[in-house]
C-alpha cells in the first residue's frame, strides 16, 4: 500500500540518505552534496523520525544499514538515479559547451580580436572562450580545445595546421611623416620601439638585427622605448610614439586602414622560418570546435593585406607610454 503524495518524504531528506548509502560515509556524502557533516546527519535523522524506523546503525568509525534502511536504499537509490539521468538529459539539451582557444597575448590582441566580430556573425550559436597567455598550456590537461602557437615546423605537433609565416618591416603612424627608413640619418630622427626580450631568443624581432641586415648597423636612433609585450609595441606605434618592427601578418587591419604604414618592403626570404600553427587537442573535435577551426583557417587564408592608399588614420592623442626610454649613444 503506497502513502499519499503529501506524506512522501521531502526529496532533500531522501537525497541525503541516498548519498550516505552510496558512500557508506557521512563525511564523503557531505562532500558530494557540498554540505557539512552535521547537516547530512540531521537529514538522515529527520527521515528516520518521519518514517518512525531506524535506517542506519552508527558505529565509532563506520555505519551500516538496518534491514529497513537497506530496503529503502535499494528503491530510493534507483529512483534518484533515474531523476539524475532525466535532469542531466534535459539540461544538456540547452547547455552550450564553449570552445576554448588559447593564443599568445600579441596574437590575441593583434590578429584574433579584430576578427571576432566576423566569427560572431557567422556562428552566433557558438560560445568562444579566448584565453590570452604566453605560457604553453597542456591542452588536454587544462580542458583547452584549440591553440595558436608560434615556432618552426620542427616543434609543431602532428596534425598541426600551418596558418601563415612571418615577414617583417618597419611600420609607423602616418603622422610621423616618414615614408622610408633607408638611411642612418632617417633612423636618427626617430624613436624606435623595441621588444624588451633577450635578443638571443628571437633576434629577428629586434632592431639590431634588422638594421644590420640593411646596412644600417651604425645608425643611432633619437631614442628607444622598450616594451615586454609585442602588442604594446604596436599600440605605441599607432599612437605615434615611434617606429616599430612590424610582424606584417599580424597587422593586416592596421595596415589596411592606414593606422600604420610600412617604411620598407618586406624581406624575401623572411628573416625567420617560424610560422603560426593551429593545434587541436582532439583528433576528431566536436562539431562546434571544427567550425572554429574552419573559420580560423579561412581568416588565415585572407589575412587582410593593405588596400589602396587612402587618408591616414586619426592623429594619435598625446599619451605617456608605459615603458622606459633609453637614449642610444654612439
Amino acid at each position: 500500500m503506497s502513502v499519499p503524495l503529501v506524506r512522501l518524504a521531502p526529496l532533500d531528506l531522501v537525497r541525503g540518505f541516498v548519498a550516505v548509502g552510496r558512500r557508506m560515509s557521512i563525511t564523503l556524502a557531505a562532500a558530494d552534496l557540498c554540505l557539512t557533516q552535521s547537516a547530512v546527519s540531521r537529514q538522515v535523522q529527520a527521515l528516520e523520525e518521519m518514517l518512525g524506523v531506524k535506517l542506519l546503525i552508527r558505529g565509532h568509525r563506520s555505519i551500516a544499514f538496518t534491514a529497513e534502511g537497506e530496503r529503502l536504499f535499494r528503491s530510493a537509490d534507483s529512483a534518484v538515479q533515474q531523476l539524475q539521468d532525466v535532469v542531466g538529459a534535459l539540461t544538456a539539451a540547452d547547455e552550450r559547451r564553449p570552445v576554448t582557444l588559447t593564443a599568445s597575448i600579441g596574437v590575441t590582441g593583434l590578429w584574433l580580436l579584430p576578427r571576432l566580430s566576423r566569427f560572431q556573425q557567422l556562428h552566433p550559436d557558438i560560445d568562444l572562450r579566448v584565453a590570452a597567455n604566453n605560457r604553453r598550456a597542456d591542452l588536454r590537461a587544462e580542458g583547452i580545445d584549440l591553440a595558436i602557437r608560434y615556432g618552426p615546423a620542427s616543434t609543431a605537433p602532428g596534425g598541426a595546421i600551418r596558418l601563415f609565416g612571418e615577414s617583417r618591416a618597419p611600420v609607423a603612424h602616418p603622422s610621423l611623416g616618414v615614408t622610408l627608413l633607408d638611411s642612418a640619418e632617417r633612423v636618427g630622427r626617430h624613436v624606435l620601439l623595441e621588444f624588451d626580450d633577450p635578443p638571443i631568443h628571437r633576434p629577428w624581432l629586434h632592431w639590431a638585427d634588422w638594421l644590420h641586415a640593411h646596412g644600417l648597423a651604425q645608425a643611432r636612433p633619437k631614442g628607444v622605448l622598450r616594451f615586454n609585450q609585442y602588442d604594446q609595441i604596436i599600440h605605441a606605434a599607432v599612437a605615434g610614439q615611434g617606429i616599430a618592427l612590424g610582424r606584417l601578418e599580424l597587422l593586416g587591419p592596421l595596415l589596411a586602414d592606414r593606422r600604420l604604414v610600412t617604411l620598407a618592403p618586406p624581406e624575401h626570404p623572411p628573416a625567420t622560418e617560424n610560422a603560426y600553427w593551429l593545434i587541436s587537442a582532439a583528433l576528431q573535435p566536436r562539431p562546434e570546435v571544427a567550425h572554429v577551426v574552419d573559420w580560423i583557417r579561412a581568416e588565415a587564408a585572407t589575412p587582410g593585406p593593405p588596400g589602396p592608399p587612402g587618408p591616414p588614420g586619426p592623429r594619435p592623442s598625446s599619451r605617456t607610454a608605459l615603458a622606459r626610454t633609453k637614449k642610444e649613444r654612439s
